[in-house]
């Protein structure tokens, strides 16, 4: 553990006009804070902060970061507050202890939802001040360091787990590959310990076997490059044991099948070089098409900056070879915190733009599941570069599609994409760009988010937004109904009521507005009764079952989208035309049934809406089985029946094959039941069809 002296020292080493006493008072304050508390380790727990302090020396951090780290748990793990921090070491220090300190510990809470309330909580204080990422990260690295000393594994595993989901990439997406790979490291070495072992056994004994072979390959490249008059320095090193896991599992192949173990690094003196350097060693040894990646010009989000290739060395030994300048090493190492020197004063260059993304995916996220899935989603590591027409770069995950890329430009794009162009030419919305693509989205200021496009997009800002657009419009869809049956209870009031008694209404039943009501009307959080008592109070409290005013008329769907606030059954497909009764549960929508249903006998805890099908229905889908003679021709007769009565197929399947006879299941877009009819009828009527009924 760094002494007191030796914390300070290492500041002024690189900032002589770092307060000197601050420093001194703040260890001192740590100390006596944590007093007698002891980590899992034995040791106390003060040496912890002091630690996390001395990681961020390393990096050079300024005075206010340097302190924070010493104070980062005093306000969680004693009785410190916030207030007394500000009071001691300024608003500065007080409001970065704040984003970095996790929420209390909340009983009621899952551990999921206290997992997503402290990732909001430190999200939103990164954004306006990334030193709390900093903090966070080296906080994270220094507990998985001694994450050994903790007797539960199951508590090691969901550290772990953590560190690996959400940590271990944060802090690629800020360029700081050397917290990276460490963290991944020790959570691999928790998570998958028989994995761990083997793999760094193999590289143990592969280098007690070639040894000399790494140096030997670093000399020749050396050499390679110093005869065409470029002056380099070379390093070799087996692969990360976790990279080599992963690659084992991506492609499904064993160790001894992974050629690329040895990975080398080439530093130059300028960026030229670096481009010389590629060509030379693309002369001397051949290179892997596919393998080479030029993020020079071409930098990743977390401003990442080398050329990067694969080369065929001797007896088909594959190796892979980083080539860069020693400025862009020392800032693709530790990325973020290379450009957050002392020098800078703390203060941001603006916020980055995936850290804009992650912040609108709070905005979005509806519950901690949620939150927890974007996050992951929206830090996930594999990218891949796409242009707009005009030439903008955006960065995606491996597997995005146009709807990622829309959202990825701007949020009120991808709401209103209604189809894409890549590279010129027209794609399905769910298509998946690769490297380089250009992608034109075609909008149109009538479209909105579809409920089906989450089945494909892979970004957490796309699913966020589409999942925030959903809920909004079930919303309001569950207030129209809401209100339909508002309108039908207030017919059944023995007298008739005024608007101001609806006002009154959501005060008696402490909502905040007319829309709550409605809502809570909608999806039966309150019931006919309590309505009543609220508009005319006594009205119903001493109503009896028996005489309770049951539904006067039908209520009317129409303008609704299946699935948000209403859903047709699968049981009976009910279409317009229909006699049909809709079953509402709480925070369930309603189900909508044709009133002769076998399955409405299990509606038997839900509350029976009279539903009727407004005049101006569009329609719905109806299903039918058919059963046809086993002889060519016979699906193309029935298929030309469904083209001659304006019905199009959204699902056919073969459910039964038996000679003679197969036996198909049709879902078809109908207008209503008369339309569904006479297509049965044409059927029947066929020589290809021994049978034929609507299910």
């Amino acid at each position: 553990m760094l002494r007191q002296y030796e914390l300070v020292e290492r500041v002024l080493a690189y900032d002589p006009d770092a307060d000197e006493a601050m420093l001194n008072r703040a260890y001192v304050f740590t100390v006596q804070k944590h007093g007698t508390q002891k980590r899992a380790s034995g040791d106390p727990y003060f040496s912890h902060p002091v630690e996390v302090a001395g990681l961020m020396t390393e990096l050079k951090l300024d005075q206010d970061t340097i302190i924070t780290a010493l104070l980062h748990d005093t306000v969680e793990d004693t009785l410190t507050t916030v207030e007394d921090i500000e009071r001691l070491f300024g608003p500065d220090v007080a409001k970065l202890v704040d984003g970095v300190t996790k929420l209390s510990k909340i009983e009621t809470m899952s551990e999921s939802e206290r997992a997503a309330e402290n990732l909001r909580k430190f999200l939103l204080a990164m954004s306006e001040d990334l030193r709390v990422l900093l903090v966070k990260l080296a906080d994270r690295l220094h507990n998985m360091r001694t994450l050994h000393f903790i007797r539960s594994e199951e508590k090691r595993r969901r550290i772990s787990r953590e560190t690996m989901e959400i940590y271990a990439p944060l802090a690629e997406r800020v360029g700081m590959y050397e917290y990276m790979r460490e963290m991944q490291l020790l959570a691999f070495e928790q998570i998958e310990p028989e994995a761990y072992a083997t793999i760094t056994g193999r590289l143990a004994a592969i280098r007690n076997e070639a040894g000399a072979q790494v140096d030997s390959i670093a000399l020749q490249i050396k050499q390679a490059l110093a005869g065409s008059g470029l002056r380099v320095e070379v390093s070799g090193r087996e692969k990360h044991p976790y990279s080599i896991w992963r690659k084992m599992a991506e492609r499904h192949v064993s160790f001894e099948q992974i050629t690329d173990i040895m990975a080398f690094r080439v530093l130059t003196d300028s960026e030229d070089d670096c481009y010389k350097a590629l060509g030379i060693l693309h002369r001397e040894w051949q290179m892997i098409p596919g393998r080479f990646k030029d993020y020079i010009s071409t930098p990743k989000m977390n401003g990442y900056r080398s050329l990067h290739t694969a080369l065929i060395y001797s007896n088909a030994m594959r190796v892979e070879v980083q080539i860069k300048t020693q400025d862009m090493h020392e800032r693709n190492e530790f990325g973020l915190a290379a450009h957050w020197a002392y020098k800078q004063g703390g203060k941001s260059d603006g916020q980055v733009g995936w850290l804009r993304d992650l912040i609108e995916i709070l905005d979005s996220s509806h519950d901690a599941e949620e939150l927890l899935e974007n996050t992951k989603m929206a830090i996930y590591q594999d990218r891949i570069f796409a242009f707009t027409p005009k030439g903008a770069l955006f960065q995606l995950p491996k597997g995005a599609t146009p709807i990622d890329f829309a959202f990825a430009v701007h949020t009120n794009l991808g709401a209103q994409a209604v189809g894409a162009k890549i590279n010129g030419r027209h794609v399905p919305l769910r298509t998946a760009l690769g490297n380089g693509d250009v992608v034109e989205i075609i909008k149109s200021r009538n479209s909105e988010p579809q409920l089906s496009w989450l089945g494909f997009v892979v970004t957490g800002k796309a699913r966020a937004a589409i999942r925030r657009f959903v809920r909004q419009k079930e919303r309001a869809e569950v207030a129209a109904i809401g209100r339909k049956l508002y309108e039908e209870i207030v017919e059944r009031l023995p007298s008739k009521i005024g608007k101001k008694a609806l006002a009154d209404a959501v005060k008696r039943l402490k909502m905040a507005t007319e829309e709550d009501f409605m809502f809570a009307v909608g999806s039966a959080k309150i019931d006919d009764r309590q309505v009543m008592e609220a508009l005319v109070p006594g009205s119903a409290a001493n109503v009896p079952e028996e005489n309770w005013p049951r539904q006067q008329r039908a209520i009317a769907v129409r303008g609704l989208t299946p699935g948000m606030a209403f859903k047709l059954a699968e049981c009976c497909h009910p279409v317009p035309g229909d006699r049909i009764v809709g079953l509402r549960r709480p925070e369930k929508g309603v189900e909508v049934h044709a009133i002769d249903c076998m399955k409405l006998a299990d509606g038997v805890d839900a509350d029976w809406i009279d539903l009727s099908w407004d005049a101006r229905t569009d329609g719905a889908i109806g299903r039918l089985r058919a059963e046809l003679y086993n002889r060519p021709g016979t699906l193309a007769e029935m298929a030309g029946i469904f083209a001659q009565n304006h019905a199009n197929v959204v699902n056919l399947e073969m459910t039964m094959r038996e000679n003679p006879f197969h036996t198909y299941e049709v879902d078809l877009e109908v207008r209503d039941l008369a339309h569904l009819t006479r297509i049965v009828s044409a059927l029947r009527a066929s020589d290809a069809v021994a049978q034929a009924d609507r299910i």
